[in-house]
This record gives C-alpha cells, structure tokens and sequence, in this order.
C-alpha cells in the first residue's frame, strides 16, 4: 500500500488538462490566457482576449523539449520555426476553447467532481493501480484516494475542474452522430466484397500515333484562358548558395570505431557487459536491460547486423560492427539453428566528436561574418567551400544537401533583392547561406510557356474521344456474341485480368477508386461494360467472378465497427468545429513585432 502511495504521488502532481481524451485533437490548457502568470507581453490576441507571452513560452518550452527528446541532433532553425508556429497555434486553439466554454456556460458541479475522483482516475494515475494482468483496482486506489494530502486533492480537483466541461464541450460538438446498421454493411461489403475481370485498355497516348490528329492554336487559346487556375506558378527564385554539411566526417567515423574497440577492450578486461552498455550504447530501448535484445528471428534485423549474429561464435563478444546507426559490439548469448536468436549489444554511433562539431560551428560563423563582408563567392573561396546555382520555389523549397529551406525560400522570394546575401540558415542536414540571382513572383505562366503542355492535353482529350468510339465497335461485337477476347484481337487490342480485388484496392494498371473500379463491381457474371475512361485511358470490362462479403462474419464484428466508426465520425466533426471556430475568429499576430527586439538583443 506505501509503494502504490508513493508511486501515485508523482503523477498526481503532474497531471494536466492535456491529458485528458484521446479523441481531443487539441491541448487543453490549464491557465489558457496566460493572466495567472503575472501579466508578460501581449503576442496579439483572439477575439479580444490577449495571447501573453507567458502562455506562449510555456506551450513552445513543451514542444521544444518533446522534440529535442526525439532526437540526437540539435533542433535546427527550421524546425524551430515550426515549433514557434505549433506553439501559437495552440494556444490560439485553447483561447477559442475557453471561449466557447463560456459562451455555452459550461461548467462543472463538486457532485461531478466527487463522482469523477471516485471512480474515473487520470489514466496517469490509473496506471498505479493496475495490477500485472492489466486490470485496474478500483478498491486500492480509492484507499489511496481517502487517505491523500490535501496537495495531491487540490491537484486532482483541479484536473477535473479542466477536463470535465471539455468533456462535456466534446458531446455537444459531436451530439447526434448515429451509423445505422445498412451503412455498416455497406462499409464492411465495401471493403470486402471482391471481383475478378478481365478487360481490355485502348492505352490511346501509345495505341494511336499523334499524326492521326491536330490541335490548332485556337484551340490551345481557348483552352489556356478558360484554365487560368492550372498556370498558376508559386513565388521562385534563382540563389547561388553554400551548403555546409552537418554528417559525420571521416575522421568522425574513426574516432567511433576507436571508441568501440576501447569499449571491447575495457570489457576483455573484466568490465562489466551490462554496466557499460547502460553507461555507452546509443540504443536507449537496450540500454536499461543492459544491451539486452531479447529473442528475435533471423531476417529481423538491419542485413550487416543479422549476418554478424548468426555468424559469430555464441558467447564470445565480436569486433565492431558496422551498420547505418554506428558500430555495434555484439554478444550472442543463444542461438537456434539460423532460425532465432538471443543476443545483446553495445552501439556507437557514428556522430561529430566534439572539436568536429566545434569546428563544424565555426565554419558556419565564418560564413555569416565574412560574407557580410566580402560576398557569398569571395567567403566561400576563403573557406574552400564551393559555391553552387539553384532555383528554389515557395512551393517547394528544396535545397541539394540542406533539404528542406523554408527559411531560405521564404527570404529569397518575399525579403531579398538581387545581390543580397542572406545569414547562414539551419536545417537539419546543413547549414546554407544564399545569395539572390533573381526572383519572380507568384504569377500565371505565359502563353507560350503553357503551349507545349496544353497541346498534349488537348492531343490526349482527342486520342481518348477515338478511343471511345473504338471501344463501343468493341462492346458492340462482344454484346453480338463474339468473344471479349477474338474482337480485341482483330482490333490489335489486349485482354488482361485482374483480381480478386475489392472496392479499395489499388488495382496495377487500373488504378484505385475510380470509375473503373466501380464499375467492376456493378456487372453481372459474363456482362461486359460499355467504354469506361479514366483521365489517361479508356477500358472495357467483363466480370468473371464475385466474391461476396461473409455477413455472418460482419455480424461478429458489428458493434466493434460501429464503435470504431463513430469515433472516426467525433474526431472529423471536432476538427471541423475547431476549423469553423477558427476561420471566424479575429486572430491578430504580432509575434514578429513583440519577438523582434528580444531576439535581437
């Protein structure tokens, strides 16, 4: 009873209301506008109620820390500014919340409060009491519950005080959704319910040459000014750019196999397996159980590693193993035939020492600074790094090297003039600087630009009309009572087969969910369909078998799907509530205002 007593006191304590349901898209904050936190800047405001900074950094510290948690590398400058972007959305989101919680008057009773204590624990709580088989001991923790410190009721009164009119807030945005059983069946036959055709495609881009037909320039005129959405081009811009890359140098890759042979060495000697690899290996999963890999089968792991297990000699620990996460001493504790094995590790991982990554860092400082002095191109020669030209879009900002640049795009095309030269940017693959060529912004692409893709449009559109036609010569005959097979023959034509297949495969050569597939489906055993076409192609169809949905099957599983199913339907309606609730909103955003000074400073 002590044990279970002291383990609940830390969760208890750090419960909060973003715990709360899982079907909630969005965090819910206990202090949502920041005001308990003694005031801070103003960031701008929803609806009149200010976003403070206090409520701001809180969120954004969370989110910076679960991302920095979830890798080894440094959170680079573009990831922070999604972080900066996630962070002020949320706290938008819960502001729009608290709001609507108000304006509904929804509210919580000490009855509910009482109630929800008794029975319904915070799952971080309820994890306490749950005994090895899983289930929860509502007896044991409720004697916990009597016996708390004021501290830890105060804590849990206020979780419930917070998650319980948002529970209330989720019923009524998802009230009335109902699935009747003939909508069940009809997504369980959807999904199970298959066909077997064979078919013939008119493949017409391949089938028909392209001197059979001509497109006049009237024609693409037309088309052009009637499709003006289809030209539309994203902001661009021409930059010569420095890439520095982030990976591992050779002599990186030295030093780690160094490492990993000190570490055998140490362990030759006498040192303990376990012990060191809780103190050393990079795979944390395995740290904490000393190396421990536990039993896996042959196949199971990455193909250097897997032939390195089932080659070595059981209980003798090996030398470093190279793979793509570093290099691996490894220990074959048991192995059965080349069938499975136990077996446990120790993993280097191959990254920049420290004075790597000094001097990694000061490359890139040497690039800002001189650059600032002498130009991108005269830095870069001093550096000995070289220069490379790129065009880059804000719709795809991509970089050779640095990867995604939305920091880079998003200067080149809405900041910079031709001849600026930008600070050094961060991904995580590199740093990179860029200097401005050109730019254009977002725009229709011209006429004579546009040309030579509209004519093949328009060729396709003709080549599919002929297809048509062809086609229903071709049903016409079989309809007549030739077979599918003797009239594609005579028409040069091929019939493939496919299937079994159901209603939301991916079907090779016909595609998924389209008309071709729903027409599959709508035939009868040896009917043949009229010409379906599909953006590209035009078939013909003939069912040769269905295999129709087991609804005793679906009877077993019915109200599990239901279930399943209306938690679908909840969690789509709430996201379009909160989309609703958003769009007309007043969101004012003055974080490049407020930010500004304190990030120059």
């Amino acid at each position: 009873m002590m044990r279970q007593m002291r383990e609940a006191t830390k969760p208890i304590m750090l419960v909060t209301a973003g715990a709360f349901v899982a079907l909630m898209v969005f965090q819910w904050g206990m202090d949502i506008t920041g005001r308990s936190s003694g005031g801070g800047h103003e960031l701008g405001s929803v609806n009149g109620t200010p976003v403070t900074y206090n409520a701001y950094q809180s969120d954004y510290r969370n989110l910076y820390d679960q991302v920095q948690h979830s890798q080894q590398q440094p959170i680079s400058s573009e990831q922070n500014k999604q972080i900066e972007n996630r962070a002020w959305n949320d706290v938008v989101t819960q502001i729009l919340i608290q709001q609507e919680l108000d304006r509904r008057g929804i509210q919580v009773t000490n009855q509910e409060i009482k109630e929800a204590a008794e029975y319904s624990p915070p799952a971080e709580l309820r994890s306490s009491f749950t005994d090895s088989t899983g289930q929860f001991n509502l007896q044991a923790y409720q004697r916990w519950l009597s016996q708390a410190s004021q501290e830890q009721l105060l804590s849990l009164e206020s979780y419930y005080r917070d998650v319980i009119p948002r529970g209330k807030l989720l019923r009524q945005v998802t009230s009335g959704i109902f699935l009747s059983d003939a909508e069940l069946w009809q997504a369980w036959r959807d999904q199970h319910e298959a066909v077997q055709i064979q078919y013939v495609p008119f493949n017409p881009a391949t089938h028909y040459p392209d001197s059979l037909f001509t497109v006049s320039k009237q024609e693409i005129q037309t088309y052009y000014n009637e499709h003006q959405d289809q030209f539309q081009v994203p902001a661009r811009a021409t930059v010569k750019a420095v890439v520095i890359n982030k990976a591992p140098t050779p002599a990186d890759t030295a030093a780690a196999l160094a490492k990993a042979r000190s570490i055998r060495k140490e362990i030759l000697g006498g040192a303990d397996f376990a012990a060191v690899a809780k103190r050393e290996s990079a795979d944390s999963a395995s740290a904490v159980k000393g190396g421990d890999l536990g039993t896996f089968a042959k196949g199971s792991m990455t193909p250097v590693f897997d032939s390195a297990i089932f080659a070595a000699p059981i209980g003798r620990l090996t030398e470093p193993v190279k793979t793509p996460y570093g290099f691996h001493l490894i220990e074959v504790m048991k192995r059965w035939g080349q069938d499975s094995a136990s077996a446990r590790h120790i993993l280097i991982p191959i990254q920049r020492t420290d004075s790597s990554e000094m001097a990694l860092l000061s490359m890139a400082d040497s690039l800002e600074s001189l650059s600032a002095k002498v130009g991108l191109e005269q830095a870069a020669s001093n550096l000995g790094l070289p220069v490379t030209r790129a065009n880059i879009s804000a719709s795809f900002p991509f970089l050779a090297g640095a990867g995604q640049i939305g920091e880079g795009a998003d200067w080149a095309t809405q900041t910079a003039a031709p001849g600026d030269v930008s600070k050094v940017f961060e991904t995580a693959q590199a740093f990179y600087a860029l200097q401005l060529v050109s730019s254009q912004p977002a725009g229709v692409l011209p006429l004579d630009d546009a040309t030579p893709a509209i004519r093949s449009t328009l060729l396709l559109r003709k080549k599919l009309a002929k297809a048509k036609e062809d086609g229903a010569k071709l049903v016409a005959e079989v309809r007549g009572g030739e077979a599918l097979s003797n009239a594609a023959t005579a028409m040069g034509l091929q019939v493939l087969k496919a299937g079994p297949f159901t209603r939301d495969d991916f079907v090779p050569s016909l595609g998924r969910q389209n008309a071709v597939i729903g027409t599959a489906f709508g035939l009868k055993k040896g009917e043949v369909s009229d010409v379906v076409t599909t953006q590209n192609n035009a078939y013909v169809l003939q069912l040769l078998n269905k295999i129709h949905a087991d609804s005793t099957a679906w009877l077993q599983q019915r109200d599990t799907q239901r279930a399943d199913a209306i938690n679908g339907l909840r969690q789509q309606r709430l996201q379009e509530w909160l989309t609703a609730l958003r769009s007309s909103a007043t969101i004012v955003d003055n974080r490049s205002k407020v930010l500004k000074p304190a990030e120059a400073s």
